[in-house]
């Protein structure tokens, strides 16, 4: 006897992916489906392909899209590097999976080959000019519906001009149902005070740490924090921080790393630990 149609919202709880996710696999035909009294309907027989197809593809690993992703991003390529992503996100990667699984590896391998000697400062910066349009035009990708669970404000610290750690981690953030304040680079102590002021429903401020002398300054803007907001949690992370004691050290109630991911598993304990109102 066959099996009910399911709609797109069952395929989604089925795979435990974003809605957007199985409407993508439709679009790209990777899931056959057809629109019945305008609703779209998936037979049973096909999602079970999908669900292997998806098992092998994690199966098989990654390693194979971060490397042409780099090479497209060392060249300029933007509309390559695009392509490398959108084939990740049909192949059944989250949007989040892509930033942290391709982009920042392909980010940080850059990095390795200019510290090395191996590609130019120009080199560098086209890449990584080329890496913010891709997170830019992925951002829409990680609004999600529901319950929101408070606001994160989170900026790199005074003089320190890496603005994609900030981005990638706000998308991440906001993928699992954050709002958040994205302040961008270079974001002096100040304005960091003001905007944790005005942010009634701030459950912690986030500052990035990347550069030599960022460490000093993120100092200053802690200190700044501590007399605007003292009860929020300040997140300290970044290259440039070396340990939990470094970030103790400079005022920070937690260090979270050098990851975005890490930023939203301590984002996500300080939420759980909040009394419930």
């Amino acid at each position: 006897m066959p099996r009910k149609p399911l709609t797109l919202p069952q395929v989604a709880e089925k795979l435990d992916v974003h809605y957007m996710t199985v409407y993508r696999y439709v679009r790209t035909g990777r899931l056959p489906a057809k629109r019945v009294r305008g609703v779209w309907q998936v037979d049973p027989a096909d999602l079970a392909h999908v669900e292997r197809s998806r098992q092998g593809t994690r199966t098989a690993g990654r390693a194979p899209s971060r490397a042409r992703l780099e090479a497209r991003l060392l060249a300029s390529d933007e509309a390559g590097a695009w392509d490398v992503l959108e084939e990740a996100l049909a192949s059944g990667m989250e949007p989040d999976e892509v930033l942290l699984e391709l982009v920042a590896p392909a980010l940080h391998s850059i990095g390795t080959l200019w510290e090395d000697g191996k590609a130019s400062v120009a080199d560098e910066h086209r890449a990584s000019s080329v890496a913010a349009r891709l997170i830019s035009r992925l951002g829409a990708r990680f609004a999600r519906r529901g319950h929101r669970r408070g606001t994160v404000a989170i900026a790199a610290a005074p003089g320190d001009l890496h603005v994609l750690p900030v981005a990638i981690t706000a998308n991440l953030l906001r993928w699992r149902g954050f709002d958040v304040v994205e302040l961008g680079a270079d974001v002096p102590s100040e304005a960091l005070a003001e905007t944790a002021t005005g942010e009634p429903d701030l459950v912690a401020v986030g500052i990035a740490c990347t550069t030599r002398s960022s460490p000093q300054a993120a100092r200053r803007a802690i200190a700044a924090l501590r007399q605007s907001v003292p009860h929020v949690p300040v997140l300290l992370g970044g290259a440039a921080i070396a340990d939990d004691a470094h970030a103790h050290r400079l005022g920070a109630d937690v260090f979270t790393g050098g990851r975005g991911d890490e930023v939203v598993r301590s984002v996500e304990a300080i939420v759980a630990l909040k009394p419930s109102s």
